[in-house]
């Protein structure tokens, strides 16, 4: 785990409310895909984490949408703004149990995750499948940075105004052998009754510390709850228990 300053290249909007920052700076906490950074903000008690979308040398990529005043400042940074940002954080995805073919299921917010984990299964050969979820249209972002990777895309909105009518479930390939996902809460609930292999769920939730402090972002699993920043935000899908 690192807190050091990083400098904004860009901040720009990429669809309805969502943004894609690319910052410079030490990466060298960042290891697994599915990781995540907390960001300091002046006049801001708490710290936001987002998701790492991507990684390369000291360039990091994160994907964010403006949900409060936190996340609407940071739309309004311009480039050269420095930022204090944690890294290091999360335990990311095992690519170990993936098998040859595996699923990524992003929805809406959670998709920039999979950007870094895609890349890193067709490093080693993997044939990726990836089904992005968005409500509408103008929230659809990165289908076309997935099918330039290499992988095969299915997009659904839920009002059928783009891709296929519904949500993620509904255009889950017939064939894979293993998933990875990161979405909204009922995204989960949903895909874990529909899934037919084991996967891992990447879950977001709002955060007080971001490094296991404090039992404010905790989850039921078989051994007891677990925090979703310090032993997630990474669970496999056996040990989670589902609750209503």
């Amino acid at each position: 785990m690192k807190d050091t300053i990083f400098t904004i290249i860009e901040n720009t909007k990429i669809a309805k409310d969502v943004y894609k920052m690319c910052l410079r700076g030490d990466t060298s906490a960042i290891q697994n895909a599915g990781e995540f950074v907390n960001i300091q903000l002046d006049g801001f008690y708490l710290r936001r984490p987002i998701s790492v979308c991507d990684v390369e040398g000291d360039m990091l990529t994160l994907i964010y949408k403006v949900v409060g005043k936190g996340t609407q400042a940071m739309s309004e940074m311009p480039a050269g703004t420095e930022l204090r940002v944690m890294t290091g954080l999360g335990n990311g995805y095992d690519l170990s149990l993936s098998g040859d073919h595996p699923l990524l299921v992003g929805g809406g917010v959670g998709v920039p995750p999979m950007v870094l984990l895609a890349k890193r299964l067709l490093a080693q050969g993997k044939r990726v499948s990836v089904v992005l979820g968005f409500n509408t249209a103008d929230e659809v972002f990165y289908e076309d940075k997935f099918k330039a990777l290499g992988c095969d895309v299915q997009v659904t909105t839920v009002d059928g105004s783009y891709g296929v009518k519904g949500f993620v479930t509904d255009a889950l390939p017939e064939q894979y052998t293993y998933f990875y996902t990161c979405g909204p809460m009922p995204m989960f609930k949903a895909l874990n009754k529909a899934v037919k292999s084991s996967g891992q769920f990447s879950f977001e939730e709002r955060m007080g510390c971001g490094f296991g402090a404090c039992m404010g972002c905790s989850c039921k699993t078989l051994t007891g709850n677990k925090r979703i920043c310090k032993d997630g935000p990474v669970l496999k899908k056996e040990e989670i228990i589902w609750t209503d």
